[in-house]
């Protein structure tokens, strides 16, 4: 992993997923001062997608990033999606999105018309990483094996070349739950060197990730990028998990880990990052945000000194497992 070592290097970067309205529609001048604090505060790795806002996300972002020089900073989307010239009526996590027609393809022909069409939205001249989008149970239900075989045979094959090529640094899936980037390290032709796994291995949820995904990618020097470090906000006391509406149970475990926390005046939201970063298998964090204030609290987040007593009472209430690495004072 020492390519992706020297590229990423463990670094906080930003997701942007909220800058494509997911949730709430957020107003333009926001959103530009949150991606502006981000490069301000120093952030360097930016992640986005077309499924953001179909396209909303990536636009944002661009308008800010295309200000830049390009050598400066990291930029990775994905792909399994393109857009059409023709609207449809949005629901779900972006409702508020643009109301651009998308459509949900893994093949090589696919691959190429997303790239294309992100590096456009984005004003950019490269990618540095591409992963590909949600291939996995959570959106494909029982034809998600079929669609991982469509992505195989076609996204993973594009995007090896691009890496050989010296087109893209790297590629991997992008993907909201573990065995999709575990079958896919599994393959000899088309083996990605980097995933990015949202809300899977976090403070709150990583039992399933340390049983397989996690030691697989150490093993094998496979970067593991880690989304939704919050699980989409619950860990700091929101009302969605994982994308969804969270439930009481998910909300009493909150509330342990909140009692722990209280009792050595630690932030949850500190331990979160420093949580996700100490596997040896991560080479990034990228919690998102759509609030500018925000960042400089993610990046202090890491700094921030936290007392071994927590992390041992943690594991002594088996609010956390005892296979993760723990961060070190």
């Amino acid at each position: 992993m020492s390519d992706l070592n020297q590229t990423l290097n463990k670094t906080i970067g930003f997701g942007t997923a909220p800058l494509g309205n997911m949730f709430r529609d957020i107003p333009e001048d926001e959103a530009r001062s949150t991606v502006e604090a981000a490069w301000n505060e120093g952030i360097r790795y930016f992640d986005t997608a077309p499924f953001y806002g179909a396209g909303l996300a990536e636009k944002r972002l661009g308008a800010t990033l295309s200000q830049q020089p390009r050598d400066e900073f990291v930029l990775s989307t994905k792909v399994g999606r393109y857009m059409l010239d023709e609207t449809e009526e949005k629901s779900g996590l972006f409702a508020d999105g643009r109301n651009k027609k998308v459509v949900t393809d893994y093949t090589a022909d696919a691959t190429r018309r997303s790239i294309e069409q992100s590096i456009e939205r984005l004003g950019t001249d490269r990618l540095d990483f591409v992963f590909v989008h949600d291939v996995s149970r959570d959106f494909h239900g029982d034809e998600w094996i079929g669609k991982l075989e469509e992505a195989r045979t076609g996204a993973f094959r594009v995007l090896t070349q691009m890496r050989e090529e010296g087109l893209i640094k790297g590629w991997g899936l992008g993907v909201n739950t573990t065995e999709p980037i575990e079958l896919a390290m599994q393959l000899e032709d088309t083996t990605p060197n980097v995933s990015l796994s949202a809300t899977q291995y976090t403070l709150m949820q990583h039992e399933t990730a340390l049983e397989r995904m996690m030691p697989r990618a150490e093993a094998q020097g496979v970067g593991i990028i880690v989304g939704g470090p919050y699980n989409s906000g619950a860990l700091l006391g929101g009302d969605h998990f994982d994308y969804a509406e969270a439930t009481p149970a998910v909300k009493e475990h909150v509330a342990q880990l909140n009692a722990v926390a209280g009792q050595h005046q630690v932030s949850l939201k500190d331990a979160a990052l420093q949580f996700s970063m100490a596997h040896p298998a991560t080479a990034a964090v990228i919690p998102g945000s759509s609030r500018p204030g925000r960042i400089a609290e993610d990046i202090a987040g890491l700094k921030t000194q936290i007392p071994a007593a927590f992390w041992e009472e943690l594991l002594h209430e088996g609010l956390i497992s005892p296979k993760a690495p723990l961060p070190q004072a």
